[in-house]
C-alpha cells in the first residue's frame, strides 16, 4: 500500500496557484516515509539483532506501506555498518539496528572514526532480555556451580560476536565472578558463533535465546542458568546464574533502533511512535514471547542521552571485567 500524495489536496485549493505550490513543497517535505525504508544491521545474518530488526520491520513496512530492506554489513564488532550508517542522510530513510553491545564495544575501542556517543541517535528501543549460560554437550557440568568446578581444573574457552561486544562483556564478567579463566575466542557475529558452540570449536557462550534458539531445539547444546540476579519469568525453569554459582552476577541486554545524528526531532518522534505502536500489537507480542524476550517500548524523551551514559557505564564494567582497550 502506498501513501496517498498531500499534493492532492493542494492541487483543489482555491488559494490560487502560488499558494497550492506552497503549500505542496511543505507537505513534500513532511510526507515520510517517501522512498523505501533501510536498516543496517552492522551483524551477519541470523543472529539476535538481525531476528528483532526484521520482526520490527516487518511492521513497520505494513504501517508505512513501504518496504523495509535489512542491510547486513559485518565486521569489526558491528563497527564497520555503524560507520556506514553515521555517513547516511539523517532524514529517517536509513536506520541502524543495533543491541547493547556497541555501547560495550564503542566503550572499549581506542580508536573510531566518528564519536560513538554522537554519531548516532537512539530512536526507539524493541526489547531487553537476560541471557543464557551455554555450553557444549562435552562439558560434563549440569549446573554453572559444575561449570566452575570444571574451569577450575581446565582452560574453557568462550566464544563471542566480537571482541567488546555483549558475549564477551559477559563472558569475561563471569570469569571475574567465579574467579576462574577463560579463553576468548571472537567471531564474525552471533550465528557462527553459537554454531561453534554446537560443534564444539568453543566450550561456553553467554547469549540472548534469540541466537542460541536453534541450537536449543536442536538439543546441541545445554543451558544451565540465566544472567539475572533472581530467576527470570521469562526463563520460569532455569536458575539464576548469580545463586547458582556466581554471585553477585547480572547481565542484560537490548535491542533498538538508531539514526545518523542530525535526525529532526519531529521525525525521530514519528518513528518513535511507529514502532512502540508495534511492540504493542499482537504479533510483536507473540513474537517476543517466543524470543524470550520482553517488550521496551521508550519515548524519545527517556532515549535522550542513552549512548553517553550507556558508553560510561560499559567503560566502567570493562575495568570490573578486566578487558584492555582495543
Amino acid at each position: 500500500m502506498m501513501f496517498r500524495s498531500l499534493r492532492a489536496g493542494a492541487a483543489a485549493s482555491a488559494l490560487g496557484l502560488a499558494a497550492c505550490a506552497g503549500f505542496a513543497g511543505m507537505a513534500a517535505a513532511q510526507e515520510y516515509p517517501s522512498k523505501n525504508i533501510q536498516i543496517i544491521v552492522p551483524y551477519t545474518a541470523g543472529g539476535s539483532i538481525d531476528i528483532m530488526t526484521r520482526a520490527v520491520g516487518q511492521q513497520l513496512a505494513k504501517t508505512w506501506g513501504r518496504n523495509v530492506i535489512i542491510d547486513n554489513r559485518p565486521g569489526a564488532s558491528g563497527m564497520i555498518g555503524t560507520e556506514v550508517a553515521t555517513k547516511a542522510d539523517p532524514d529517517g530513510h536509513t536506520l541502524l539496528g543495533h543491541t547493547s553491545s556497541y555501547p560495550a564495544t564503542a566503550a572499549v575501542r581506542a580508536k573510531l572514526p566518528f564519536d560513538p556517543a554522537r554519531a548516532i541517535v537512539p530512536v526507539a528501543m524493541f526489547a531487553k532480555a537476560p541471557m543464557l549460560v551455554a555450553i557444549h554437550l562435552s562439558i560434563p557440568a549440569k549446573s554453572v556451580k559444575e561449570l566452575v568446578a570444571v574451569a577450575q581444573k581446565t582452560n574453557l574457552t568462550y566464544g563471542s560476536s566480537g571482541a567488546g561486544g555483549n558475549n564477551h562483556f559477559s563472558g569475561a564478567l563471569f570469569g571475574a565472578a567465579t574467579g576462574v579463566k577463560m579463553t576468548h575466542v571472537p567471531y564474525k557475529g552471533i550465528a557462527p558463533a553459537v554454531t561453534g558452540l554446537a560443534s564444539g570449536e568453543v566450550d561456553m557462550i553467554i547469549a540472548s535465546a534469540a541466537a542460541l534458539l536453534p541450537q536449543i531445539n536442536a538439543k546441541r547444546v545445554r543451558i544451565l542458568g540465566v544472567t539475572s540476579l533472581k530467576p527470570s519469568p521469562l526463563f520460569p525453569d532455569l536458575p539464576a546464574v548469580a545463586q547458582s554459582g556466581a554471585p553477585g552476577y547480572e547481565y542484560e541486554l537490548w535491542w533498538g533502533l538508531f539514526a545518523p545524528a542530525g535526525l529532526p526531532a519531529e521525525r525521530l518522534a514519528q518513528i518513535n511512535a511507529a514502532v512502540n505502536k508495534s511492540l504493542a500489537g499482537a504479533e510483536m507480542k507473540k513474537f517476543l514471547a517466543q524470543e524470550k524476550a520482553e517488550a521496551w517500548p521508550l519515548t524519545a524523551q527517556q532515549l535522550d542521552g542513552l549512548l553517553v551514559r550507556e558508553i560510561e557505564r560499559y567503560r566502567k564494567t570493562a575495568q570490573v571485567a578486566g578487558i584492555q582497550p582495543l
